[in-house]
């Protein structure tokens, strides 16, 4: 089974992202909506301009959708991507961060409807 290691950990700290990871993360419409996002991104974006970002794209851009959505992906989502080794989610500074290659991500994103990320 092929697999696809993350270049952007350190030899020592690098494992594997297996093709099954990858479509169980891009299972949920949050997490590929987050993964896009940040696959747009150079560098770690702030948790709320990702939930920002995800509650527009849900298309009810309120302050509570905005709350909702900012808590599922803390407690839920990002975790998920963290352990599939995806993302990088600084808790205590509410930064995060794709540390995989968009190429990587690219072809799961097309699959996705994701095409334009």
């Amino acid at each position: 089974m092929p697999k696809t290691g993350n270049p952007n950990q350190p030899d020592d700290e690098r494992r594997d992202i297996t093709p099954t990871q990858f479509f169980t993360a891009f299972s949920n419409e949050r997490r590929q909506h987050a993964v896009a996002y940040l696959a747009q991104k150079p560098a770690a974006v702030r948790l709320g301009d990702l939930a920002e970002y995800i509650a527009i794209k849900e298309g009810e851009p309120t302050y509570e959708r905005y709350e909702r959505v900012l808590t599922d992906l803390a407690h839920c989502h990002l975790p998920h991507l963290h352990d599939a080794g995806l993302v990088r989610y600084n808790t205590d500074e509410e930064q995060v961060e794709l540390v995989v290659k968009r190429n990587m991500v690219a072809p799961y994103l097309e699959l996705a409807g994701h095409a334009d990320a």
